[in-house]
């Protein structure tokens, strides 16, 4: 059996994108802080922030920086439950189009839309530090690109 060990820097020489919902934008920009934040501290490159309306908007804005020539993408929401059956549909949608646009295209994209009953729930997870979804998802996103890139093989 032959075992490989992800080691690397796998921000080093990558264009890593950033797709960010505007809406709930007090908790966006916290979580775009800790994204930026992880990036900046691994060494990346080349980052580039795009802002659409909401969650809905995500996917194909993280397609464009795929086709661009991204290596890895970062989306950050905030999909808070409200009165109606919205919240069901934006966030199913949302998680499902970037998961299939990951699949289809092989680009791994670090996921904090944050889908949560309550805003406390959301500012919890945006706040400064390592325990920031942002910045988890983007060291996942990292992670999850040096892996692939270390694939060997065994052909």
């Amino acid at each position: 059996m032959r075992v490989h060990e992800i080691k690397g820097e796998a921000a080093r020489g990558k264009k890593v994108g950033v797709v960010v919902s505007q809406f709930n934008r007090t908790i966006t920009d916290a979580l775009l802080t800790g994204a930026l934040e992880a990036l900046e501290e691994t060494g990346t490159d080349e980052v580039t922030v795009i802002r659409v309306p909401g969650a809905l908007e995500l996917p194909v804005a993280a397609r464009r920086l795929i086709e661009t020539g991204h290596q890895a993408v970062i989306a950050l929401g905030a999909v808070i439950r409200g009165e109606t059956d919205h919240y069901e549909h934006v966030a199913t949608q949302s998680m499902a189009g970037l998961s299939h646009l990951s699949l289809i295209t092989g680009v791994p994209i670090g996921n904090a839309v944050l889908t949560v009953q309550e805003y406390e729930h959301a500012r919890d997870r945006s706040l400064p530090g390592r325990g920031n979804k942002g910045y988890e998802a983007a060291m996942a996103v990292l992670e999850s690109l040096d892996a692939l890139d270390q694939v060997i093989d065994q052909d």
